[in-house]
């Protein structure tokens, strides 16, 4: 154990209280604040300690066996604790989510394939854009709803979700925007609209980063089993062909 991994474990111990203040009213109750508000606080908070676990296990020369598995693992209670609630407040299409956490679970299942294979896959730049992404979507959606009452199913308006851009206060927004006299009501809709754009990003990156993984896998698969014969050859005191 070393302060990285103390990190870490604190994240994981995050995601609890994360979704014990969005699905109650505790903190209303007891601090007389928006549990939104308070909710995007411990957020950062943790998605601060992502960052500063790496750095300082890099810096003090603490990277570890642990480390390295604890960290992912925190990261993906982290976003699916926060994604999961944005669907049980109606700030967050589920088919999204199920298709970014579906994700999560193949590639988990196919790192631990590669393993028995000798296969090391290791995470991708376009993976860590798309962590970045859910993180956007997430602070801005909650952002949304800190400001006034949440936009329930695209604000009311009978949109289809992906047509999102839609919503009859975006041109009240702009126009207010522009006039640099912004309501509270027009940061909603510009947290609504970040929000759910940055989650289209997460999820069209979560299709193409499988793809990646997946094509990395075979292609690596591929090469081993033509290497193999060689290799079997030379063990078998036969001539290698």
């Amino acid at each position: 154990m070393n302060l990285p991994n103390y990190l870490t474990f604190a994240r994981i111990f995050i995601v609890p209280l994360l979704v014990v203040v969005l699905l109650t009213t505790v903190t209303e109750r007891w601090l007389g604040i928006s549990s939104y508000a308070l909710a995007i606080g411990i957020f950062l908070v943790a998605s601060f300690t992502d960052i500063l676990d790496g750095h300082l296990a890099r810096k003090r020369n603490q990277v570890s066996t642990l480390g390295k598995f604890l960290d992912p693992i925190a990261d993906k209670l982290l976003v699916s604790a926060a994604l999961i609630v944005l669907v049980e407040k109606h700030l967050a299409p589920s088919w999204a989510v199920v298709i970014i956490l579906g994700r999560e679970f193949i590639i988990t299942g196919l790192r631990a394939v590669a393993a028995t294979e000798g296969i090391v896959i290791q995470a991708q730049s376009i993976g860590k854009i798309k962590m970045w992404a859910q993180c956007v979507a997430i602070v801005a959606l909650l952002v949304a709803a800190a400001t006034g009452t949440p936009p329930v199913s695209n604000f009311g308006l009978e949109y289809p979700s992906f047509r999102f851009w839609e919503v009859a206060e975006v041109r009240t927004a702009f126009s207010h925007l522009s006039s640099l006299d912004l309501t509270t009501n027009d940061w909603k809709v510009f947290g609504y609209l970040v929000g759910r754009g940055a989650l289209w990003v997460a999820v069209i990156l979560s299709v193409w980063s499988m793809y990646d993984y997946f094509k990395y896998f075979f292609s690596e698969n591929k090469k081993r089993k033509v290497a193999q014969p060689s290799t079997d050859a030379v063990h078998s005191g036969l001539p290698e062909i």
